[in-house]
């Protein structure tokens, strides 16, 4: 049997000492008779050899005595620690018997489980266990006994408060001194990790729901834009369409023969300046969906902004001379190039510009402005010495059709260039805002990344650069397939003022095909809606057939968002123009053809 707490044992040990002196002293006083008699019986000499013997003896043991004083007392103070360490623990350490009852517990196991330290002793250790955890206990203990490996589980346990709580069971099995099989078991609290871990368990679960309520959003999202992108193209389509035949015969009036009055020139150019500005809206609306879909594609690549400024001072021109406003530009002795999209970095800037011009005093300048910002940033800014700008007006800049109060002025806008500007500056990794002062003007200004100058390649040959800056001679055979009368009626009328171009029509692609293996025109205008097949599908007909594969088609569609664009190229148009048609933008496609025409011939002709 297990003793108790060797500290309690000392009293019984002491008497079984003090028993034993006295019995020792018997001994040795019969034994000192016995060696009287004894000594009688010896010669002087071994008398004196036998005390000698005996006080070195006796020296031995005080000496050996001493060190078991000092041995004993060593043993006290590594006892005594030992039971400090045992009862002061920062967990609970139990000793269990082989029925599971409590022999010896420290004090924080008492702690742990709201027991007087004396009373836990003889007690059930599994009265403690949480019922629900009561068979995940007895699998433990069986496990220790079957196999003696070290084993550890987590259960709950309760007080006899009722009052539950997490621990971490680890268990050792081993004999005592009696030769019994005892459990040496360690409790340690774990219910701040549990509650730690729950929470844990909360968030994640927290986290889950709103991925999936997230991944729910998005579809929504991307339905809402693809149901808003098939919407816009279809609006686009449906617009462009009547424009085109507005702003196109607007123009063949306009340089018609003989030239119209000047009571009908005014009435031309209200009628062009307002479809121009429908298809500006239109243009900039679809720009602006297409951004904030997150589709635009950018190309970035070094750009000259130099070449850039250059470009832009030659749009702005007829604007600015209109209005009487001269614009100064900067001149660099070292061109800088920045890292963005030559196309819509262009776009910006005239937008920018077209403002500063349009918002400027007549008579006026505007100065743009090109400064480093930080270490591998420029700054190109927009100055002018308009009306100015106000605090309030400044923070709502940026805003898609917020015109800041100009909506009721003569100055014509749509409130959407701005934020335009904005989305694709942000989309280059630049940045774009605005300075103004009431009175004395203000400055629009961008920031983008500069970057080293890109190397410039030569791709076309001798031959291919000759063809290209000769003027082409005028088109033979001219082929439009479209279904829309009006369109094809524009488009006849801008033909007939062309010299030897024989103009022939199709109102379907099915028909279209056949007249271009008859025919043979020199190019072809190819619409996209077609009723039978589309164009595009015309399109791969008359490429896979070798008597029209070399004729250069050209589309002219109001299907105008720029993945309609780019799929039409990607399929093998050489142009791609959208409605309503710009006679100097459909001529120039022409002139175009011809060139490609030429080059074919000449390719072929090659030895």
């Amino acid at each position: 049997m297990t003793k108790d707490n060797p500290l309690e044992n000392s009293a019984p040990a002491a008497s079984a000492a003090q028993l034993l002196r006295q019995q020792a002293e018997a001994v040795a006083r019969a034994n000192a008779a016995e060696s009287a008699e004894s000594l009688a019986a010896v010669s002087p000499e071994a008398t004196r050899q036998m005390l000698h013997e005996l006080r070195v003896h006796q020296i031995e043991l005080e000496m050996q005595n001493e060190e078991l004083r000092r041995a004993q007392v060593e043993l006290e103070a590594s006892r005594a620690r030992y039971f400090d360490l045992y009862d002061l623990a920062p967990v609970g350490y139990c000793t269990l018997g082989e029925r599971g009852l409590i022999l010896q517990a420290n004090l924080n196991a008492a702690v742990l489980l709201g027991v007087a330290r004396s009373a836990l002793v003889r007690q059930p250790f599994s009265r403690f266990i949480f019922r629900e955890d009561q068979d995940i206990y007895y699998r433990f203990r069986k496990q220790l006994i079957e196999t003696g490996q070290p084993q550890c589980c987590d259960l709950q346990m309760i007080k006899p408060d009722a009052t539950a709580f997490w621990t971490q069971l680890a268990a050792t099995a081993v004999q005592d001194e009696d030769g019994m099989r005892v459990m040496r078991l360690v409790i340690n609290d774990i219910s701040e990790r549990k509650r730690v871990e729950a929470e844990r368990e909360a968030l994640d679960r927290a986290l889950l729901e709103k991925n999936l309520e997230l991944g729910r959003a998005m579809c929504v999202a991307e339905k809402a834009n693809l149901a808003k992108s098939v919407f816009l193209s279809s609006m686009s389509h449906e617009l462009r369409t009547p424009l085109s035949a507005i702003l196109g015969f607007g123009q063949l009036l306009a340089s018609g023969t003989p030239q119209p009055t000047p009571s009908q020139q005014r009435s031309i150019d209200q009628v062009l300046k307002a479809g121009w500005y429908l298809l500006e809206l239109i243009n900039e609306i679809l720009d602006l969906a297409v951004i904030e879909s997150g589709k635009v594609v950018l190309s970035m690549e070094p750009v000259s902004l130099a070449e850039v400024l250059g470009e832009c001072a030659s749009m702005i021109a007829p604007q600015a001379q209109k209005l009487g406003i001269e614009v100064i530009f900067p001149c660099f002795e070292t061109p800088p190039f920045v890292h963005a999209d030559r196309l819509r970095v262009k776009q910006v800037l005239i937008n920018l510009l077209s403002n500063a011009i349009k918002y400027n005093a007549a008579g006026k300048t505007v100065v743009v402005e090109c400064a480093p910002s930080l270490a591998d940033s420029i700054r190109i800014g927009i100055r002018d010495s308009g009306h100015g700008l106000a605090p309030e007006q400044l923070a709502q800049l940026f805003q898609p059709f917020n015109r800041l109060g100009q909506q009721a002025g003569v100055i014509e806008g749509t409130g959407i260039g701005l934020t335009v500007s904005k989305r694709l500056i942000e989309a280059m990794g630049g940045s774009i805002g605005a300075e103004s002062t009431v009175g004395e003007g203000s400055v629009f200004w961008i920031e983008l990344k500069l970057t080293a100058a890109a190397q410039s390649v030569t791709v076309l040959s001798e031959e291919v650069t000759r063809a290209q800056s000769q003027i082409a001679a005028p088109l033979r055979t001219l082929l439009y397939v479209e279904d829309n009368p009006a369109n094809l009626m524009l488009v006849e009328e801008i033909v007939a003022r062309q010299p030897n171009i024989r103009f022939l029509s199709a109102t379907d692609g099915i028909s279209g095909i056949e007249i271009a293996h008859s025919a043979k025109p020199d190019v072809i205008l190819m619409d996209i809606n077609l009723p039978g097949i589309s164009g595009l599908d015309a399109l791969k007909i008359l490429a896979d057939d070798p008597e029209t594969a070399h004729i250069p088609v050209i589309a002219l569609s109001a299907n105008a968002m720029p993945h309609d664009v780019e799929k039409g190229l990607g399929a093998g148009f050489l142009r791609y123009l959208t409605k309503p048609i710009k006679m100097n933008e459909l001529l120039a496609a022409l002139d175009v053809a011809q060139n490609f025409n030429e080059i074919s011939r000449a390719s072929k002709d090659a030895p």
